[in-house]
């Protein structure tokens, strides 16, 4: 009987050190989870609430404003409701949209926020997609893009950050931003350099997030 429980004790003693291993690890991954592992779930779960946010059939907000404070309130309306059908880490932050738009189209009162619903100056040259040419450039090959609605040019807004060659570093950077979970909109805004000329747009559109303190 002894020999026999002499010869048990080296397979036991391996059994006790698989067990503590298998419970080391999983206490270790409890507390620090494996980011691939921990990313896949959290990326499953964003593509259901993305998905069972499109089988709701929401409709798009009204925009209607008077003032700076009431175009501010009805466009972080149309964010919030273009955010809802939209995966978290495809998000922008609201107050970078909102600065641009207000920058844009002069707080929704220039001639193509009016006329076409363009809160961004977005341009096209395609002859066949509806557009407005600039007054001082009626001939220009390209005009200002209309749009059915003012939350339609913020989607194509949107689209065209999340999807454009040009705007590459500013996906990555957001991507580590989401991932740290606080926005630097001023290192984000420094990879948005691509939409206008102006070398001191990321500056100006800082400085009214900051001003307005936008939402």
């Amino acid at each position: 009987m002894k020999n026999k429980f002499k010869k048990f004790l080296p397979t036991l003693f391996r059994y006790t050190i698989v067990i503590i291993i298998i419970g080391v690890a999983y206490i270790y991954g409890t507390w620090r989870p494996n980011h691939i592992v921990k990313n896949k779930i959290i990326q499953t779960v964003e593509a259901d609430v993305v998905e069972t946010a499109h089988s709701f059939g929401l409709h798009e907000p009204s925009f209607e404003y008077n003032n700076d404070e009431s175009f501010i309130s009805s466009l972080k309306t149309c964010i919030d409701y273009i955010n809802f059908k939209t995966a978290p880490r495809q998000r922008i932050p609201s107050a970078i949209i909102i600065g641009m738009a207000g920058i844009e189209s002069a707080w929704g009162t220039s001639r193509f926020a009016i006329e076409g619903n363009n809160l961004f100056g977005i341009r096209t040259w395609d002859p066949d997609t509806p557009q407005l040419k600039p007054l001082e450039i009626p001939d220009a090959r390209f005009g200002v893009k209309v749009y059915k609605t003012k939350c339609s040019s913020v989607q194509d807004m949107i689209d065209t950050i999340n999807n454009h060659s040009a705007y590459k570093d500013f996906r990555r950077e957001r991507e580590i931003q989401y991932d740290n979970g606080d926005w630097d909109y001023r290192r984000l805004l420094e990879k948005l350099d691509a939409w206008s000329t102006n070398p001191k747009y990321a500056g100006i559109v800082f400085d009214t997030i900051i001003t307005r303190q936008l939402p």
